[in-house]
């Protein structure tokens, strides 16, 4: 149904029953209508309009799991969310928020956004939610976050990417949970010399169909035409915006400081000239037949990706894909770089043979040296570990050896866990 529609049937009362509602952009007030859905209402999407507060009495919504605010001039994160008793995730992204109350933040909260906002402080009750698993904070003004988040043992992913954190706290890169994070774009990362690259002109290329699209930007088919003779090629435009991993420009910077590998997409140059001013990198070309090994999290697996039904993989390909994924972390680790998204849903793959690259640097981020630096990389490897558990969960005959190395990269201590170096020569013994 169009979002439209939607608020019409919603005001003639057509919508009993209904357990998602998606309003229409543009709203100047919130449709009282919506509490009459306070039995069956588990998701409600407000559209981008001019709302700077909700009803009193939206605590009413006993079954509201997931509510979207994002694109409205909230203020302040409203406090009435917190007397809804079952919502768990929270979108508010780019409203210009400053405050967050504490009382605006669900008991049961689970997945909290609020990137590109105004956002200086957070209140000591974020880490007070036992189901925190996901918190987006890219974009705001934050220069700590709350030490009682050094007790969110549920949290797997962060994003701090952007902000005014003038160090990462001690403990973060501690939390046994922990998977994916970045903090790009804050005087915490470490400087680095611009990578050089080629630089590619716009007229050299001709573009063709469009291959994908993601937060950052959309990816096409290209033609680069160099004296050397003419290439298929990738061309990824950036959009400029925030997206929740961090800036653009911050990805361009990682793909080219990544360099080149078997198992990464790669960066071939920096395009010049565009004729709207667009930035954007020529990326290596895969094959036609590649695929995106998973769809990324849903609303209800929040930190998981979502395989296809029916999707089998055999022990060789299984193997083929973790070594690939684990030699190119490796290779960005020893590049002074932390990936910051290892996922299936970054990783393509060729179902023929099993060969994969890791792509997407959108939430990559500059490693610091010393301990620091350390400890973040065993918290990537717990992301890989945790790859390595969904590619076994969907194997005909999972190799035992392969389950054990998973459970290690997984372990509640991020320093129990085995390096890469060791990753990858277990995952070779196991496909030897």
């Amino acid at each position: 149904m169009d979002r439209t529609d939607t608020l019409a049937a919603l005001r003639r009362g057509d919508l009993g029953g209904a357990r998602e509602v998606r309003l229409p952009d543009g709203l100047t007030e919130f449709p009282r209508e919506v509490l009459d859905l306070a039995d069956t209402l588990e998701v409600l999407d407000l559209g981008r309009g001019s709302l700077s507060d909700l009803p009193a009495d939206l605590g009413r919504l006993r079954r509201l799991r997931v509510l979207f605010g994002s694109g409205n001039p909230f203020t302040r994160l409203p406090p009435v969310l917190g007397d809804c008793p079952t919502l768990s995730q929270l979108g508010f992204r780019g409203c210009g928020i400053r405050e967050v109350p504490p009382d605006a933040l669900p008991r049961d909260l689970r997945w909290l956004t609020l990137t590109d906002n105004h956002i200086a402080h957070l209140p000591d009750k974020l880490g007070e939610r036992p189901l925190l698993q996901k918190l987006m904070l890219s974009g705001n003004r934050i220069t700590a976050l709350p030490d009682s988040l050094s007790a969110a043992d549920n949290l797997e992913l962060i994003r701090l990417s952007c902000n005014r954190f003038d160090a990462l706290p001690s403990w973060l890169a501690r939390l046994p949970r922990l998977a994916w994070i970045a903090y790009a774009g804050n005087p915490a990362e470490p400087e680095t010399e611009p990578a050089g690259s080629a630089r590619v002109p716009w007229a050299a290329l001709t573009v063709g169909d469009l291959l994908g699209e993601g937060a950052s930007g959309q990816v096409y088919r290209a033609v680069w035409t160099s004296p050397v003779g003419a290439q298929e090629v990738a061309l990824k435009l950036f959009k400029g915006a925030m997206t929740s991993d961090g800036l653009p420009e911050r990805e361009m910077d990682a793909c080219l400081a990544a360099g080149t590998h078997p198992a990464l997409t790669g960066a071939l140059g920096r395009i010049d000239g565009h004729p709207d001013g667009a930035q954007g990198l020529v990326l290596r070309l895969l094959p036609q037949h590649w695929r995106v090994l998973a769809g990324p999290p849903s609303l209800a697996s929040c930190s998981r990706d979502v395989y296809a039904p029916g999707v089998r993989l055999n022990p060789a390909q299984v193997l083929h894909i973790a070594r690939a994924v684990a030699e190119a972390v490796a290779h960005l680790h020893g590049r002074g770089l932390l990936h910051g998204d290892v996922y299936a849903h970054n990783t393509l793959w060729d179902g023929a043979t099993g060969a994969a690259v890791l792509s997407d640097l959108g939430a990559a981020s500059v490693l610091p040296s010393g301990e620091t630096g350390s400890a973040l990389m065993q918290v990537e490897v717990r992301a890989i570990g945790i790859l390595m558990g969904e590619l076994l969960d969907q194997c005909t005959a999972p190799p035992e050896s392969l389950r054990f190395l998973a459970r290690a990269c997984k372990q509640a201590d991020p320093a129990r866990r085995p390096g890469l170096p060791e990753v990858i020569a277990m995952i070779g013994r196991a496909a030897a």
